[in-house]
């Protein structure tokens, strides 16, 4: 079955714009102007109102602040925080033409000081002339800590607008001064729906003979997870590939076959998915945990790199409840290193599930990071007398080593009541076994440890009485 979109115009279907509602913008037409040559589909559909607009309800549905900020016409500095092809810089554009302001746009990719300030001189001119202007930076995150200073002093005295976008969280990315003067707002990827009415738009503008499989247009707003960019760019190759003038499942298989779900190598997407990966095993839910596992070794993640992860997980979230666990991760990793994939991959799966059914307990890093702070915040605490070394004459002489109990002269290989800490820590405690897996049975022992303790603590108050 077979969709043909040249019955109608999309004006009078209503077809909703490249990121937004149903409208009645006209479509820009796919035969590109000779006089500036070829523009990609989704460049040409960008919307240019509201209306227009798709998606991102969350933060432009109607009484939504940042909304009627923009239909008052009374902008304010922003930062948009999201991934790409959710149509942040359309969002700048539209804002800036409600407010009737100059527009300038810069990438820190390619701009410099030397743009900021040319771009600040413009924004001066119309300044004078009563109009606003809102400087637009692509990928904010990519200008050092200088860089974005040099917009504060034009921020503060509203010489600018400033709307920075960013892909990466503006917490760990922007400086502090930057976004104590600007209001973030988080963008999220278009949902399936957003993403078929793009693409009618855009099959509509690719021209009235263009046919279309039924269900071809959900699967590639289903490949292109979120991106209305890459759901047209995608439709365009489509079309460009197509056969007698018609989209059918064999080409888009022709244009997916290489397609990969958005991952990002060391942004924010890379840490979510580990992240979640984590949480799953800490949780117990070896599902789940495989499901990120996959997510991140479809997106293009180094095994190696998940395997190193695991074994942290291993000691952090599992620790003694089920010491196997550590060796059966260290092992996973070594057939990552031998063998390669997929049976490094699958060994890493069978750690992963493991972990997520073991008995959990954090005892051992709760410990370590107790006494790793109790360190770095101390003073340098001599060595008991009793524990030190006593190598030679002097040091024995010097009392080294005198009155130390060796535990296996004593009844049960237990010195009831020895210290082994410094004189001022005395009975501290770092490590609380859980009573979970082994640890219930180190817990145990513990406790039965630490009543001979106090045996011996009372025989010795008893002797000094």
């Amino acid at each position: 079955m077979t969709s043909d979109s040249g019955h109608s115009s999309p004006e009078s279907r209503g077809q909703p714009g490249l990121f937004g509602e149903p409208g009645d913008t006209p479509v820009t037409p796919a035969v590109a102007d000779p006089a500036t040559g070829y523009q990609p589909l989704a460049s040409r559909l960008r919307p240019r109102s509201l209306e227009d607009y798709a998606g991102q309800q969350h933060i432009l549905g109607p009484g939504k602040p940042l909304r009627q900020a923009i239909e008052s016409r009374q902008l304010h500095s922003m930062i948009l925080w999201g991934p790409p092809g959710v149509g942040k810089t359309t969002l700048a554009r539209i804002a800036a033409s409600h407010a009737n302001a100059h527009f300038l746009q810069l990438s820190a990719v390619l701009s410099g000081v030397r743009e900021i300030r040319e771009s600040i001189a413009q924004a001066r001119q119309y300044k004078v002339s009563g109009r606003d202007t809102v400087l637009f930076v692509d990928e904010v995150h990519r200008f050092n800590k200088s860089q974005q200073d040099a917009f504060l002093p034009y921020v503060e005295d509203g010489t600018v607008i400033f709307i920075g976008a960013t892909t990466e969280n503006p917490s760990f990315e922007l400086n502090n001064a930057l976004l104590s003067r600007s209001r973030v707002y988080k963008l999220r990827g278009l949902e399936p729906e957003d993403l078929e009415g793009v693409l009618a738009r855009g099959l509509a503008a690719l021209g009235s003979a263009l046919q279309v499989d039924e269900g071809c247009l959900a699967l590639i707003a289903q490949q292109a997870d979120g991106d209305a960019r890459r759901a047209l760019n995608l439709l365009e190759l489509a079309a460009d590939l197509a056969e007698d003038g018609r989209i059918s499942a064999q080409t888009l298989e022709e244009v997916l076959q290489a397609s990969l779900r958005r991952f990002d190598k060391g942004g924010d997407l890379f840490y979510d998915q580990i992240s979640a990966l984590h949480k799953a095993v800490r949780g117990s839910a070896p599902d789940a945990a495989l499901y990120w596992f996959c997510r991140m070794l479809d997106g293009g993640c180094d095994p190696l790199y998940i395997a190193r992860r695991v074994v942290r997980m291993a000691s952090e979230d599992i620790g003694n409840a089920d010491p196997r666990a550590l060796a059966l991760c260290l092992d996973a990793w070594q057939v990552q290193e031998r063998l390669g994939s997929p049976e490094g991959e699958l060994a890493i799966a069978q750690a992963i599930v493991y972990l997520a059914c073991a008995a959990k307990s954090n005892a051992v890093y709760t410990a370590y990071n107790a006494a790793r702070a109790e360190v770095e915040s101390g003073a340098s605490l001599e060595v008991p007398i009793h524990l030190r070394n006593a190598p030679t004459r002097l040091l024995k002489e010097m009392e080294h080593g005198a009155d130390y109990r060796y535990a296996h002269d004593e009844e049960g290989g237990y010195a009831a009541g020895e210290n082994y800490f410094p004189e001022e820590l005395r009975d501290r405690r770092y490590y609380e076994p859980v009573d979970r897996g082994l640890e219930s049975r180190i817990r145990e022992k513990f406790k039965y440890l630490r009543e001979l303790d106090n045996i011996s603590a009372r025989q010795r108050y008893g002797d000094g009485k």
